[in-house]
């Protein structure tokens, strides 16, 4: 899998924000993908040393319309934390002031 279809995009949210400046970084990755693959997807991508990934499986919350319900659909997200001796990802430079 080539690494800009597991990163799908940054997670940016207050909690996320804090996080920044420890080079804690989250990321909706693909559902497929696995630790070590995130892993060696951001390396390669943003040129950073990662110390560890978490994971976390988000299901969609259950909507209605009608009678009918359903889910929207779920997401997974990845915690990506750097080395002490890595740099920062440019990206979230400009948002952790």
């Amino acid at each position: 899998m080539d690494p800009r279809d597991i990163i799908l995009k940054p997670v940016l949210t207050e909690n996320s924000y804090d996080d920044i400046n420890d080079k804690k970084y989250t990321f909706v990755v693909n559902p497929k993908a696995n630790k070590t693959q995130i892993k060696s997807a951001v390396e390669e991508i943003f040129g950073v040393k990662v110390n560890k990934v978490n994971t976390l499986n988000q299901i969609g919350k259950i909507k209605r319309q009608g009678y009918h319900s359903g889910r929207r659909t779920g997401v997974k997200k990845a915690f990506v934390t750097l080395t002490k001796d890595s740099k920062s990802i440019e990206f979230f430079d400009s948002l952790a002031q």
